[in-house]
């Protein structure tokens, strides 16, 4: 939250740059002094004529919270991703187009998870799907994938919890009236058979909600202390572990990722389809080699902020 503060000092209206955000548990202030109070000042102008001074003010003010993070090879990466993030924000704001860049941000996120998984619609077909409503791609069932994601997108911001009920919601409406590669329709809830993924071990379907519910509890429990990003990475990487349900898991899982990341203030994340192998690999070594994993979701996340920074100054 940013606003202009207007203070009257013998007499004479004075003027500062005041935002306000939390991390981890801390509060924090930037005041930054403006000069005299004119009938021409205006906060986004202001914003927009020190956006790298305001963001480098936040990103010094966070740092502290980063040092003790093991989350890439070097810290240098994080430290590019929380400024980044930082940056992102700052610019939505300026420009007041937050609706309209997340509309352009699920055009690229639906293409790249639902082609992880092995869909072969064209990134322009998805495209025409959420800007008009039709498509003339010829499988169907692609189609739909698309129609699902854009309500499980809908879904994921405006009525999910961090409840069992919820997980299973969003898993319903992304699979609706779609069929597996296998031409069988998806199951409802749970998977009642063992799966092994990537050759890794999931959870067996009689742990599956007593696992989830720990891992709900857990996020509950450490979300208003963790690092935003470790806090969803971390839920990603467990979930997939678990992988609750026969198929869908990749889509549900990164979709309730980025919902813990903008529930925090942070701009969401593409994993994108043309790095599903050493995403899939990074998921698979996790347990053993978690800051490999972190890196790699860290990378995504940069190539993420990166793209969507050149998005937002252009629309």
């Amino acid at each position: 939250m940013s606003y202009l503060e207007i203070k009257k000092v013998n007499g004479t209206e004075y003027a500062s740059f005041v935002k306000k955000f939390s991390l981890m548990g801390k509060n924090f202030r930037i005041n930054e002094h403006i000069g005299k109070n004119i009938s021409t000042l205006d906060k986004k102008e202001y914003m927009r004529n020190n956006l790298d001074a305001l963001s480098e003010k936040e990103f010094e003010m966070r740092k502290p919270l980063l040092e003790n993070l093991d989350m890439a090879h070097n810290k240098i990466l994080l430290f590019d991703v929380e400024l980044m993030s930082i940056r992102v924000n700052n610019l939505m704001e300026i420009k007041e187009n937050k609706e309209t860049v997340l509309i352009e941000f699920a055009k690229e996120f639906i293409f790249n998870s639902n082609n992880i998984e092995g869909s072969k619609i064209p990134a322009q077909e998805v495209k025409k799907i959420i800007e008009t409503g039709s498509s003339k791609h010829n499988i169907a069932n692609e189609v739909r994938e698309v129609y699902n994601s854009i309500d499980a997108m809908d879904y994921i911001q405006k009525g999910f919890k961090f409840n069992i009920a919820s997980i299973k919601r969003l898993y319903y409406v992304l699979t609706k009236d779609l069929v597996m590669q296998n031409g069988e329709p998806y199951p409802r809830g749970f998977k009642k058979e063992s799966n092994v993924v990537n050759n890794m071990e999931t959870v067996p379907p009689e742990m599956v909600e007593s696992r989830l519910t720990e891992l709900l509890d857990h996020y509950k429990k450490n979300r208003s202390n963790s690092h935003p990003l470790e806090l969803a990475f971390d839920f990603h990487l467990h979930y997939e572990e678990i992988h609750p349900f026969l198929d869908g898991n990749g889509r549900t899982g990164r979709l309730v990722m980025n919902r813990i990341l903008m529930d925090h203030g942070y701009f969401p994340v593409t994993i994108y389809s043309d790095n599903s192998r050493a995403y899939f690999n990074a998921i698979s070594k996790g347990r053993d080699n978690k800051r490999s994993y972190y890196q790699f979701m860290m990378e995504q996340t940069r190539k993420t902020y990166r793209e969507f920074s050149s998005v937002i100054e252009r629309l």
